[in-house]
């Protein structure tokens, strides 16, 4: 995974320094979104079905080379909350995107694709505490490692020339091992600045 990232840093480089050199980069982009959505999927180590609606925040940024793609980053935390006593799912990741958009009216849909990484922790405790500082019996801890699949979809709503409001739709495949992690869609909404 480690070489799949250094790659990619390293081609998006090689894009940018030659964009400069051709004057195609047309001015950036980020923002700040908040999402939910719905993840799903079965813990096997402890025989667990994971199921729930995630909050999390994260932003974006991104370079405009040419009249039509962006390149640039992405990153969130995701935290599914689960059994209604503190157990929690948490996905920390981030990774290189690329997108296509085209601009109508005041609409400004757009299509792409991230790559990158990060890491998911595990709290469950399946008893309730009896007490403040009571150990509790079944409980198990657990942090890992994926690789991050991200495709997405959206749209901003052009406020004015440098604030949009965007909308995006994303399906993270987080693989660890083979194995894909609880997933699901979720839906993003937030502020964007352009310059």
């Amino acid at each position: 995974m480690k070489k799949i990232f250094a790659i990619l840093v390293c081609l998006s480089l090689v894009i940018v320094v030659s964009a400069q050199e051709k004057k195609l980069i047309h001015g950036f982009d980020g923002g700040m979104m908040v999402h939910t959505g719905y993840l799903s999927g079965h813990l096997d180590a402890v025989g667990y079905d994971v199921k729930g609606m995630p909050v999390g925040i994260g932003g974006v940024a991104r370079l405009h080379v040419g009249k039509h793609f962006r390149v640039g980053g992405e990153g969130y935390i995701s935290n599914l909350s689960q059994l209604g006593n503190g157990s929690y799912l948490k996905y920390g990741w981030g990774g290189l995107l690329a997108d296509v958009y085209t601009v109508l009216g005041r609409w400004q849909p757009y299509a792409g694709l991230t790559l990158g990484g990060g890491a998911m922790t595990t709290l469950l405790m399946m008893e309730n505490p009896s007490s403040a500082w009571a150990p509790i019996d079944g409980t198990y801890y657990h942090k890992q490692g994926f690789m991050a699949i991200d495709p997405f979809i959206g749209c901003d709503f052009i406020v004015s020339g440098p604030m949009h409001l965007t909308l995006k739709l994303d399906y993270l495949c987080a693989i660890s091992k083979s194995t894909l992690l609880p997933h699901g869609p979720r839906v993003y909404i937030g502020f964007l600045f352009y310059h």
